[in-house]
């Protein structure tokens, strides 16, 4: 019985380094969202967003400690290295963002007006959500690809730089709903389309290569891969001098932010943060297009 066992039961699922690191993510995840759940309270889009992350992760966590622990992964059309790679990542930068949300909205010094049990419960889940954070990225460290080796797309450094350049056009489309007026001009609006194209491009390079269909295309996925790449820097080197200008030079836009404008409501400021992280996605498709220079990788693992 306990040869046939270990034929169909994986241990290093929960016992090597990367399985312990998921483990203490199920734990740290569970702990996070039961403490807001149970006292600590949440409200508004801010909190839901913290609470969404600690659960979906926590969800995807325990969908992959079960299905390697079992090897049930075999079974899904998945590649399996490329998608556990590419949710650590995201997971990482997820649980960093709540992590600084939560306190940041939710957590005071005082006890007053919420008491002190409130505020004690908020503080244990802020604690526990950096936790959080800290085991997602030990794994993204455990797992990334190392110089020299063949692995999983996502494992590399430019697949990893992928799920960050999405995550950082995530934020800028909210900074552009929120009243950025990018409609005023054409060239904001070119910018805007810079970034529905990039985002839209590496969603799609993301998803071949979660789902293993690279190879079913008739073209070489890798030289595509940093061709586009050679061209999201270049369309993004033309937002990062275009946004500014028509937003912050006194001929088109406001150099500095307006006295009456209302905070968490004014254009002025979603424009800077669009601005910001422009200049932050160039800096990551230019480090993508040095190190997909580099890497070898295959589709199946």
């Amino acid at each position: 019985m306990e040869s046939t066992g270990g034929a169909y039961l994986n241990t290093a699922a929960v016992t090597s380094p990367v399985g312990i690191a998921r483990l203490l993510q199920m734990t740290f995840g569970c702990t996070t969202f039961s403490l807001v759940a149970h006292q600590g309270g949440f409200s508004a889009a801010y909190g839901t967003f913290c609470m969404f992350v600690w659960t979906f992760c926590f969800a995807i966590t325990v969908f992959i400690i079960a299905c390697e622990f079992t090897h049930l992964h075999g079974c899904l059309s998945l590649s399996w290295g490329n998608f556990t790679a590419a949710f650590a990542m995201l997971a990482t930068l997820m649980s960093l963002t709540a992590a600084v949300i939560y306190p940041l909205y939710f957590v005071q010094v005082g006890c007053y007006p919420i008491g002190c049990e409130v505020r004690d419960f908020r503080i244990a889940a802020s604690v526990f959500a950096g936790l959080l954070f800290v085991t997602y990225a030990s794994e993204v460290f455990l797992t990334r690809a190392k110089p020299g080796q063949v692995t999983s797309y996502m494992a590399t450094v430019s697949g990893l730089l992928k799920i960050v350049q999405a995550f950082v056009a995530c934020i800028i489309f909210g900074a552009l709903v929120n009243d950025s007026q990018y409609g005023k001009y054409v060239a904001t609006q070119w910018c805007v389309a810079v970034y529905s194209f990039c985002f839209v491009v590496t969603v799609v390079v993301v998803a071949f290569s979660v789902t293993g269909k690279t190879a079913l295309l008739w073209f070489p996925f890798d030289r595509s891969v940093v061709i586009y790449t050679f061209g999201a820097v270049l369309l993004y080197a033309s937002a990062a001098v275009i946004w500014p200008v028509f937003c912050f030079d006194s001929k088109y836009g406001s150099p500095r932010r307006p006295g009456l404008c209302a905070k968490g409501k004014c254009p002025w400021d979603s424009q800077l943060v669009i601005a910001i992280f422009t200049y932050v996605n160039l800096l990551l498709y230019v480090l993508d297009l040095a190190y997909s220079q580099r890497i070898r990788f295959v589709s199946h693992l």
